[in-house]
């Protein structure tokens, strides 16, 4: 197993800024095709609270419905070249995640428990497209069971090395089932969204975005699993690290409903990144630090 390091100061605000070049570039394509999206989740809170990221966060996130993920998949050849591109499995079958990623040219960079992984490696930022749930609680539970399967399944190929024992064992079973089955299975969901129906939305593989609702006992019950479309679809500029990007109008709702008291920092024990690394590439450096 290779060893893992943390970033250093230095290294940790590189990569932020990095990332920051490949959200200017994405909202650059989605503004000249009329593309809606937001920064979303922690990106959206740095925004709000830091105005830019949050001083530990090590990744980027955009929010975008299923529709307009599909428009952008069709004009993503229209990035910079010399500065990201776009990852899904359909531009790399070795990719094991639903939604998808836009990579740094000519960067590396490997995540501890994903050193197994065959796909094109690379900083990041993830793009979530959210699809449609269920209106009724009984069909909610049957997809998020549904959806916890097939991520566990794509997962598989990660944790048949990293975990342990039954969990272990579970893994290697999974991994054996072709991913075309999977992907085949999630159109069954993916298919039936778009932007006019009233349904609310979360990104099915996604396993955060689907726990959401266990915590939102104040909620009525069919409102606890997914969130409302129209934070994706009404929507401001704000500005993150000097550059303006979109976020949802309502977005003291948004970061209410995901964090709470979200203006206040939490103890600093858990200020913490997502993951050490195995091995990163700067895209102005030739070296692989590992």
């Amino acid at each position: 197993m290779m060893t893992t390091r943390e970033l250093t100061p230095k290294q940790f605000r590189k990569m932020q800024l990095t990332q920051l070049d490949m959200l200017v570039d994405f909202d650059r394509v989605c503004r000249k095709h009329d593309i809606n999206y937001v920064i979303f989740t922690g990106t959206l809170l740095g925004a709000v609270r830091h105005k830019g990221f949050i001083p530990w966060d090590d990744d980027a996130d955009i929010g975008i419905l299923r529709e307009d993920y599909e428009k952008f998949k069709l004009v993503a050849k229209e990035l910079d070249s010399e500065i990201c591109y776009f990852q899904n499995h359909e531009t790399d079958p070795e990719y094991r995640w639903e939604y998808g990623k836009l990579r740094r040219s000519n960067t590396v960079f490997v995540r501890e428990g994903q050193e197994h992984i065959k796909c094109r490696t690379g900083i990041f930022v993830d793009i979530f497209p959210m699809d449609d749930v269920p209106e009724g609680v009984v069909g909610q539970m049957l997809q998020d069971f549904d959806c916890f399967l097939m991520r566990k399944t794509l997962y598989s190929e990660v944790g048949k090395y990293s975990a342990k024992g039954i969990e272990r064992l579970c893994y290697d079973m999974l991994s054996k089932i072709p991913m075309s089955y999977v992907y085949k299975r999630i159109h069954k969901y993916t298919d039936k969204s778009n932007n006019r129906t009233h349904n609310r939305v979360r990104c099915l593989l996604f396993p955060a975005m689907g726990k959401l609702y266990k915590k939102k006992h104040k909620l009525p019950f069919k409102e606890r699993y997914g969130m409302p479309k129209c934070w994706f679809l009404d929507r401001d500029r704000m500005v993150f690290e000097g550059h303006e990007f979109y976020v949802p109008r309502q977005y003291d709702d948004v970061l209410r409903y995901i964090y709470e008291d979200y203006m206040k920092l939490p103890p600093e024990d858990e200020r913490q990144p997502h993951a050490p690394f195995c091995k990163i590439k700067f895209p102005d450096e030739d070296e692989i630090i590992q």
